[in-house]
């Protein structure tokens, strides 16, 4: 018997797999909040059938299930192997209701036109022709079915200074896809709004939220920064610039600190959500 061999995992894979381990397990709250915004807003009814886009450890796809099984089916899609062995732990108990795939997010394998709810919770700014996934994600909706998607917002400003000592050494694909220029949709409401209407949503709205960051100190927000995407923007640094990066970085941090000395930044989140077309 031979086995198939099976193609070489892209950059976003390999990273993902790196960080799955330890990915919102720091301490620190944040894609918790953000997926139960997310949860909220997608109104998600027992008995839908929902479909989660770049599940990673489960964040999402486990409050699909609490709200749609068992009368539902929910179905979580993540390119990292070694994240979707996380979430299978954490989704266990919902049993043979959820169902986790290796897969690409850009264009899952699945029904069109079948699918109650579609969520996605920071990832269409990972992939490479976000206009293009999107379509294909709006095209998975029923009739009646909505969509919501998680992206960034505005940022407190010492973070952002915090991210900047970085940007010497990123190569142009790793930069914040905010900062990339007026044209990107991910710069504004209106921005993704645009997007979503193009990709052929309906009833296309914004909502936001702010989350407030609780890192406690430069120490915890190294711990974090390192769990996370964000691991790449310290691989891309010489070894002779790290110290000085996480100098700088430290003494911007030190104007974040609240009235119990404990370091706190804030994070918007934009929420973008549609409906499926109207039947033609």
């Amino acid at each position: 018997m031979t086995t198939a061999e099976q193609p070489a995992p892209s950059p976003v894979a390999r990273l993902f797999d790196a960080v799955a381990d330890d990915y919102d397990r720091t301490g620190i709250d944040f894609f918790g909040p953000i997926a139960d915004g997310l949860l909220d807003g997608l109104g998600v009814r027992a008995g839908d059938a929902c479909a989660d886009l770049g599940c990673g450890r489960g964040a999402v796809t486990v409050g699909l299930a609490e709200r749609a099984l068992p009368a539902g089916r929910v179905v979580g899609i993540d390119i990292s192997d070694r994240m979707l062995e996380h979430a299978r732990t954490l989704l266990a108990e919902h049993g043979d209701g959820v169902e986790l795939r290796l897969g690409d997010a850009s264009d899952p394998d699945l029904e069109s036109g079948a699918w109650d709810v579609v969520a996605s919770s920071l990832v269409l700014f990972f992939l490479p022709d976000p206009l293009a996934a999107l379509t294909r994600w709006v095209g998975l909706l029923a009739p009646g079915g909505r969509i919501g998607i998680a992206t960034f917002g505005d940022q407190d400003p010492v973070w952002s200074a915090v991210d900047a000592e970085f940007g010497p050494w990123l190569p142009p694909a790793m930069r914040d896809p905010r900062t990339t220029g007026p044209d990107s949709p991910f710069a504004t409401d209106a921005g993704m709004e645009d997007l979503m209407a193009r990709a052929g949503a309906g009833d296309v709205r914004t909502t936001s939220a702010r989350v407030d960051v609780r890192f406690g100190d430069a120490a915890g927000w190294e711990r974090f920064s390192r769990a996370t995407g964000q691991r790449a923007m310290w691989a891309s640094l010489p070894e002779n610039e790290i110290d000085g990066v996480r100098a700088r970085a430290a003494a911007h941090l030190e104007g974040a600190r609240d009235a119990d000395g404990r370091v706190v930044v804030w994070q918007d989140v934009r929420y973008t959500w549609g409906t499926a077309p109207p039947a033609q």
